[in-house]
């Protein structure tokens, strides 16, 4: 599994509020491996995620996942490589109001037509490694920013996605439970074998990534250090 971007241009806005957020934009990213996306507010980071996830469709340009250009599919096509593929999780965490914390990560399941009572062990064991075994049956108004965080990223890795996505998951958790977060990120990415890159400020998840890339720079991602 790899994600490559090629010559990807992405414009958002209309008239006069019309910007260019990626620009020929080219990078790859490897499996197994944890990228880290840095630079500024406004760089382009959250866009990168969303057209590598499908979510949004650059103007020019490909994005090949394991070779297959998700820029090319149909909306049909493209739904169902999210559902199946791909992991993420939202610096809003993007919770369901009415679902309880382990209902989170089952009903992202069952969007997938897998029964939900297999995979109720894998979630509750998700919920104790981001330390929310005692919140199973809270919902989102029953708990803080930083564990609605850590739901969104359980839910993510419910179903051991080939690419996984994560949007700034340190920014509301204080800095053990970054280090904790950031290191089950890292070991799923390396366990599965799926392709992660996660956008953030944080020196914590930079510090344990394999490589970076410097929204800024515009390069392919620089191996970091390891170990």
């Amino acid at each position: 599994m790899s994600l490559h971007l090629h010559d990807i241009t992405v414009t958002l806005g209309q008239g006069d509020s019309r910007t260019t957020a990626l620009s020929s934009f080219t990078a790859a990213f490897e499996p197994g491996a944890l990228t880290a996306l840095v630079g500024p507010s406004g760089s382009g980071k959250s866009t990168l995620l969303a057209v590598a996830g499908a979510l949004l469709r650059p103007d020019s340009g490909q994005v090949l996942l394991n070779g297959a250009d998700l820029a090319a599919l149909t909306d049909r096509e493209r739904a169902r490589t999210r559902r199946e593929r791909i992991g993420y999780m939202f610096q809003s965490g993007n919770l369901l109001t009415g679902l309880t914390a382990e209902e989170q990560l089952l009903a992202a399941a069952s969007l997938t037509g897998r029964p939900s009572r297999s995979l109720r062990p894998r979630a509750r064991d998700l919920l104790a490694e981001v330390g929310l075994a005692h919140r199973l049956t809270h919902r989102p108004d029953q708990l803080s920013g930083g564990e609605r965080q850590r739901i969104a990223l359980a839910r993510a890795l419910l179903l051991q996605p080939e690419l996984l996505l994560v949007d700034e998951p340190t920014a509301a958790v204080d800095r053990t439970r970054a280090e904790d977060l950031t290191a089950l990120i890292a070991r799923t990415t390396r366990q599965y074998g799926c392709v992660t890159v996660v956008a953030t400020h944080d020196p914590v998840v930079t510090g344990m990534a394999d490589a970076t890339l410097d929204m800024l720079d515009r390069a392919a991602p620089r191996t970091a250090a390891v170990g």
